[in-house]
């Protein structure tokens, strides 16, 4: 085993649940090299809440909380309100972010709470059955939406943006260094920071949406439809249709941190 993987993950979890060919291992192998790089290990809170996302921590040996559906980012909230000193991140899916946890993440987003939220968008209900996401893309089909999906997806991205976060990036599987650099970035923020991560799942949106179950060929779909924002910008919007843009999207230090505020009213007040 890997010494970064010896010295991190909880041996007892293992084997990965994940399906063959899933991407989130290798956001949970970015995850590990960046909270080793920043030497943050004995100070992490994790929190995971239900889909395949939400298994992320529960393989890493760090002090873990395994929330309700949609409940991650509200129980992270609690959390570092009372352990304001905790480097406190939170994993979800794209359903559990935006769909459930919608209203939860928009509310720390527009607090500015010192939480690292890491979505990881595959743009389907992967552990369930395939339904459609928030993040499905248009007219795709899902076992819910055998049609074709009627709806627009969200932009989790400028979500956080129109919230309040001030601090945001955007990465695929595909760019695994560069991932783990923005987790780095995310955690030493003050302040509400969101990296979306586009990961390829073979096993529901590769066979319904994308027509392989290949995850190399997902992986490549994923690589080749990335865009560095520096790029994007030469971009027309014909040109942009179906990409995915990646980068650091939103870093921003004008806004207040909402726990510090908590706290400086309570010392105001003498409490």
């Amino acid at each position: 085993m890997h010494p970064l993987a010896e010295k991190m993950l909880r041996k007892s979890a293992l084997p990965s649940i994940y399906c063959p060919g899933c991407g989130h291992g290798t956001v949970l192998n970015s995850f590990l090299r960046a909270v080793d790089k920043l030497g943050v290990y004995d100070n992490l809170a994790l929190v995971g809440g239900i889909g395949c996302s939400g298994w992320t921590p529960v393989f890493i040996k760090a002090d873990t909380i395994h929330a309700l559906h949609g409940r991650a980012v509200a129980v992270a909230t609690g959390l570092k309100l009372a352990q304001p000193d905790r480097k406190v991140v939170v994993f979800c899916g794209d359903g559990d972010c935006v769909a459930i946890g919608g209203n939860h993440f928009i509310h720390a987003a527009r607090r500015n709470i010192d939480l690292t939220v890491v979505m990881l968008n595959n743009n389907i209900y992967g552990m369930t059955g395939g339904q459609v996401a928030p993040t499905t893309p248009y007219q795709a089909r899902t076992q819910t939406s055998p049609r074709g999906n009627p709806e627009q997806p969200f932009d989790a991205c400028e979500l956080a943006r129109a919230a309040g976060a001030t601090y945001i990036a955007r990465w695929t599987t595909a760019q695994p260094a560069q991932m783990a650099k923005s987790m780095r970035e995310a955690m030493e923020h003050k302040g509400f920071a969101f990296v979306e991560v586009v990961v390829q799942c073979p096993t529901q949106a590769g066979r319904y949406m994308y027509g392989t179950g290949s995850a190399v060929d997902l992986y490549e779909m994923l690589k080749t439809n990335s865009v560095r924002l520096s790029k994007a910008g030469e971009l027309g919007a014909e040109e942009l249709a179906g990409k995915i843009v990646v980068g650091r999207l939103l870093q921003r230090d004008d806004r207040p941190e909402f726990t510090e505020g908590v706290y400086g009213l309570c010392q105001a007040k003498g409490v």
